[in-house]
């Protein structure tokens, strides 16, 4: 059975690492890369450079989550959010 997980190397700030994540995960960051018009090492860059604790992968696949359940991420965000950036209603 073909393991779920494909690991890949990655250039980051000059530096070549591998990095473990399922073809979902690869195609959702590939896909944000291109949305934004970068690429896909300096989206990782990116990430890396932004997160506080754990390994990049988990860093990755939660980045990838938080994108796809904030659509607006990236966009201007409403005047109302949690935490998280969710937008929260200010009905009374």
């Amino acid at each position: 059975m073909k393991s779920p997980v494909v690991k890949r190397s990655i250039v980051i700030a000059g530096h070549k690492t591998s990095v473990s994540l399922e073809d979902q995960f690869w195609d959702a960051l590939k896909e944000i890369a291109a949305s934004r018009r970068t690429t896909l090492s300096e989206l990782v860059a990116s990430i890396d450079s932004g997160r506080n604790q754990g390994n990049l992968s988990s860093a990755i696949r939660l980045f990838v989550l938080a994108h796809f359940r904030n659509p607006s991420h990236g966009r201007e965000a409403p005047d109302h959010t949690d935490k998280l950036g969710n937008a929260r209603s200010t009905v009374a």
